[in-house]
């Protein structure tokens, strides 16, 4: 489910502020659920499915960076990582760990809606269909464009919403170069880190993405660097 109506959990040990966001967001059209630390988050997730997680990242006990790499270890919830920190070098961090996109403290409650709709939008829809899927053969891995859905022989392939939007704009360029300046616009990842910052989250999203599809992601056959030219998708 994308947009209002979609489930939202509000991870945050501050209760004035997990509270305002939870009323914020109810208020713009989601159901909330708010949960005070990342053991709490855990124990809604065994009995509830959830759309997408805002995540502090600093709070007792476990950290939301840790539960982030839980999650993307177990299933492929979108995560918007909420920090203190300013320096890029942490925010990179979250999104080595999975995160799909982070937003720095303090923050206008519009722009975390405005990030929030936009990972939503990035989320694969089921699609139903009684053609043939077209597929895309990666060595191994199978990528089904119709689904949005990546294979590895009988195993699927967890894709982050990053992740499955990479692939759907890849799809649809095989053998053609895509920017990074049209990645990142595709990705809207617009905002006011900068430009060098919002190249390299694109650079770190290719690296896990290479992860999942080639057999050494440090000489990728599939997945190419262009020089000058930004990223390729080849296939067999």
């Amino acid at each position: 489910m994308s947009g209002p109506d979609a489930h939202l959990m509000i991870v945050d040990d501050d209760e004035r502020i997990r509270s305002l966001l939870c009323k914020f967001l109810a208020r713009s059209g989601f159901f909330v659920t708010g949960a005070r630390d990342a053991a709490h988050a855990r124990r809604l997730l065994e009995g509830l499915d959830f759309d997408l997680i805002v995540l502090d990242v600093m709070m007792p006990g476990e950290d939301g960076v840790s539960l982030t790499r839980h999650l993307r270890e177990t299933r492929a919830i979108p995560v918007l990582l909420l920090t203190a920190k300013g320096e890029t070098a942490d925010r990179i961090a979250g999104l080595e760990a999975g995160a799909d996109d982070y937003l720095a403290k303090p923050f206008e409650p519009k722009e975390l809606l405005l990030r929030i709709n936009a990972i939503l939008r990035r989320v694969p829809q089921e699609v139903e269909t009684d053609a043939a899927p077209k597929v895309l053969n990666l060595g191994d891995v199978r990528y089904d464009i119709a689904r949005g859905e990546m294979w590895r022989g009988p195993d699927m392939v967890r894709l982050t919403a990053t992740e499955a939007q990479l692939m759907r704009i890849f799809a649809g360029q095989v053998g053609e170069p895509v920017s990074r300046a049209k990645l990142i616009e595709d990705l809207g990842r617009t905002g006011p880190d900068g430009e060098i910052a919002q190249d390299r989250a694109v650079d770190v999203q290719i690296t896990r993405l290479r992860r999942k599809i080639e057999a050494d992601s440090k000489q990728p056959r599939y997945l190419q660097t262009v020089r000058g030219a930004g990223y390729v998708l080849m296939t067999d």
